[in-house]
């Protein structure tokens, strides 16, 4: 929400703008909170990087968790800048990162293994490159909402033959966290003059980030259970400090 105040990144030029004041507590940094929330999503990005790489999954799950990076610190400039083309690398990320799940999703049924990672490199390429010259609205919002609907049968049938009860539950709390998350987005967007007019804002869509951040974390996890399996690697989900869970897997020596 624009106040007025002048800033070291100028007048305010992005499409969309959430119910935070803007510059309260720094010129350098537009929505405060909406900027750090993402941290939280980095760190979750992290530990499964980290995970990826010490157990030697497959390198997709490594772009994949470097994607949700990505995403959450091109989501810090834009809230911190407030500027269109800083917007683009909010907008591109997610657009990225949904290729890989899908990528993820279908790769282990598709017959020709270097023609579908070909293609979306392509396509992610050119979508970058067409929505940094053209700038899509609408445009994007419909074209992302058909990578996400794209995604959903698939992992609903990796969910229904997986028989791990602590692998459903990842999945489970995926949910969970999903519509949480919504709600808090919902709220911050529907209810912002009212929140103005008390004087409080709940920060709404700082949640929203919070809860995605654990959202792509719980993603991430029930599927690179759900690949090893598909391997033979005889995973099994474990909990450090027993609440962060994670997949333990013990490949045979042949791999």
């Amino acid at each position: 929400m624009d106040d007025g105040i002048s800033s070291f990144w100028g007048p305010v030029t992005s499409t969309i703008e959430c119910c935070e004041e803007n510059y309260v507590y720094s010129s350098y940094i537009a929505e405060f909170f909406n900027t750090l929330s993402n941290v939280p999503g980095i760190i979750w990005a992290l530990v499964g990087l980290l995970n990826a790489l010490r157990q030697r999954f497959e390198k997709r799950f490594s772009f994949l968790h470097m994607s949700n990076m990505a995403l959450a610190f091109g989501n810090m400039l834009y809230h911190a800048t407030l500027q269109r083309v800083h917007q683009h690398s909010d907008e591109t990320p997610m657009v990225w990162e949904m290729l890989l799940y899908l990528y993820i999703l279908y790769s282990p049924d598709w017959h020709y293994k270097s023609t579908m990672p070909t293609f979306i490199f392509f396509y992610g390429a050119a979508f970058g490159l067409l929505h940094h010259l053209v700038g899509f609205d609408i445009g994007f919002k419909l074209h992302y909402m058909l990578l996400c609907l794209l995604c959903i049968p698939r992992m609903y049938k990796y969910y229904i033959h997986t028989s791990d009860v602590c692998a459903k539950w990842l999945a489970k709390l995926y949910l969970v966290t999903l519509l949480l998350g919504s709600l808090c987005w919902l709220v911050d967007r529907e209810f912002c003059k009212k929140f103005s007019s008390w004087g409080y804002n709940p920060q709404g869509h700082a949640f929203w980030h919070v809860f995605m951040g654990f959202n792509s974390y719980l993603a991430n996890t029930f599927l690179m259970f759900c690949r090893a399996q598909q391997l033979g690697w005889n995973p099994k989900v474990d909990h450090f400090m027993g609440f962060l869970p994670y997949v333990k897997i013990d490949k045979p020596k042949t791999q």
